[in-house]
């Protein structure tokens, strides 16, 4: 499900409303040692499933930032502002890390639009997204996203 706007001022109308839910993804070994690399956080607890077995999650996990970083992946899949000449992160409010992401789980985000207001020359959008985690009831990650958006 994706909310379109055809207009970045179209947005204060629906401030308080679910936005929209991502597809799932898989969380798999090779995309959190992936990120390892990317980052330098090559930490036993994400990349060394032998030992990760007898850690206090019984499997490797995500980097919770890796979990933050897909947040960038699932909003194009939740929100479209159209008619705009460009849309940058401006920037985050709270972030919260609740549950760990086990690795080959699923994970997807869902969202609500929280705030809007003008700023000079577009519309400034706080989008809190939850990042879910299949079969748990405790989200992986909690973060306000705040974005800039300029009309075309």
């Amino acid at each position: 499900m994706t909310t379109i706007f055809k207009h970045p001022n179209d947005m204060a109308a629906s401030v308080g409303k679910e936005l929209g839910v991502s597809d799932w993804l898989l969380i798999d070994q090779a995309r959190i040692d992936k990120f390892a690399d990317a980052t330098g956080d090559h930490q036993w607890i994400h990349v060394d499933p032998q030992r990760a077995k007898d850690g206090p999650f019984g499997a490797t996990i995500a980097h919770g930032y890796l979990t933050l970083s897909l947040v960038n992946l699932f909003l194009p899949q939740m929100v479209d502002v159209q008619n705009i000449s460009m849309g940058v992160n401006y920037g985050c409010g709270k972030v919260r890390f609740p549950s760990a992401v086990k690795v080959d789980t699923r994970v997807r985000g869902r969202s609500v639009l929280t705030h809007v207001e003008e700023v000079k020359g577009g519309v400034q959008a706080t989008i809190e997204v939850t990042v879910e985690i299949e079969n748990n009831d405790r989200p992986a990650c909690v973060i306000e996203t705040i974005s800039r958006y300029y009309p075309a």
